[in-house]
């Protein structure tokens, strides 16, 4: 299928869950992901949850960054840019919703893309070979490309994959691993354990 369908098909399919069946899947992505070989590392960059698109609940998995004594890192959208700004979630961090009611900090301590080690992506949908399918503004091409090479890129999704996005390209960032509430898939990486 192509982008375009599969973002629709499964914004819908997402605007059909019900709060309890987010929460439940939510707790297993969680589970999932306290399996993987991912936690040697420093610094995780999180997306903060849009409640209004039924996206996975983050707070479970930033329960788990702290507990793990990791730095975690936020951003902040420029829409007119097209760009994200990325900031250390410290106990002094404020938090503010954008026009598009995404939860972010108003300003702290800058992180260069350089230092991520691992990057946790939202997603609509994603085929078998680790190609996604987002929003579609961007944001997140753009940051994983400022990225290093060895930067993990774990997407998350609500849903299991599907065999193919017809037109993903080249250019396209892929993932290194997508957590769904069912299984982990792996394109391919290796990790540190």
């Amino acid at each position: 299928m192509l982008k375009k369908e599969l973002r629709s098909l499964y914004k819908a399919k997402r605007a059909a869950l019900v709060e309890e069946e987010i929460e439940f899947n939510s707790v297993e992505i969680a589970n999932q992901l306290l399996r993987m070989p991912i936690w040697d590392y420093v610094y995780y960059h999180l997306f903060m949850t849009i409640e209004t698109q039924k996206e996975i609940q983050t707070e479970y998995i930033l329960q788990i960054l702290f507990g793990k004594d990791k730095e975690v890192v936020l951003s902040k959208s420029d829409f007119e840019l097209g760009t994200l700004t990325h900031y250390l979630l410290t106990e002094n961090t404020q938090l503010r919703r954008n026009a598009y009611d995404i939860p972010e900090p108003v300003d702290g301590i800058e992180v260069p893309e350089s230092k991520l080690d691992v990057v946790f992506i939202p997603l609509l949908a994603f085929d078998t070979k680790g190609n996604r399918v987002g929003y579609g503004k961007g944001f997140y091409d753009r940051f994983l490309a400022k990225c290093r090479p060895e930067t993990l890129k774990i997407g998350i999704s609500l849903f299991e994959a599907v065999p193919e996005i017809t037109d993903a390209s080249a250019e396209d960032i892929r993932l290194d691993y997508c957590v769904t509430p069912e299984r982990v898939y792996s394109f391919g990486v290796e990790t540190s354990s």
